[in-house]
């Protein structure tokens, strides 16, 4: 290419002839954003330690909703749950699910009494919480840093229909 033609598509690129056709296409492109990223892939920025080290305060990841379309949530999976609205979500781990007896003795986790391994904990806690039965149609949900107390963390059940999707990666 020579110096004018890379002027010329240069001036082209950065400022098009408007014509129907270009109309078109930036139409067809900004509802394909909209729908993709308000619908598909949602974007949040983390903020908070309760899933430290797993994710850390200020990360970006983006909320893939169509994981739980055909499948509910599973023990260990992390899951973006609305908390307020559709702009507030939390980014919290499946401990427990619908009918189990979940509680904590000393910072264990114990579900329908049998002890259970979580390798993502890196903090130990001396957490305790009597036995509670999580309800039909609901998880239970927990961050990965118990090495803060209890009142600073938003944990405990909410329901499946809350489930926005998970974290990308």
């Amino acid at each position: 290419m020579d110096k004018k033609n890379e002027k010329n598509y240069a001036k082209n690129f950065l400022f098009p002839t408007i014509s129907i056709p270009f109309i078109t296409r930036l139409f067809i492109v900004s509802v394909l954003t909209y729908l993709i990223f308000n619908h598909i892939f949602i974007p949040l920025r983390i903020r908070g330690h309760s899933m430290t080290p797993t994710y850390k305060d200020g990360q970006i990841n983006i909320c893939w909703r169509l994981k739980y379309v055909f499948s509910e949530p599973k023990r260990h999976d992390i899951v973006v749950v609305r908390y307020s609205g559709k702009r507030i979500m939390l980014l919290k781990r499946v401990v427990a699910l619908e009918g189990e007896l979940i509680e904590f003795r000393e910072g264990q986790l114990f579900i329908d009494g049998k002890k259970r391994k979580e390798p993502y904990v890196q903090s130990p806690s001396h957490w305790n919480l009597p036995p509670r039965r999580v309800e039909k149609g609901h998880i239970y949900l927990m961050g990965d840093n118990r090495g803060i107390s209890m009142q600073q963390h938003d944990f405990g059940q909410t329901s499946i229909k809350r489930v926005m999707g998970a974290p990308l990666w």
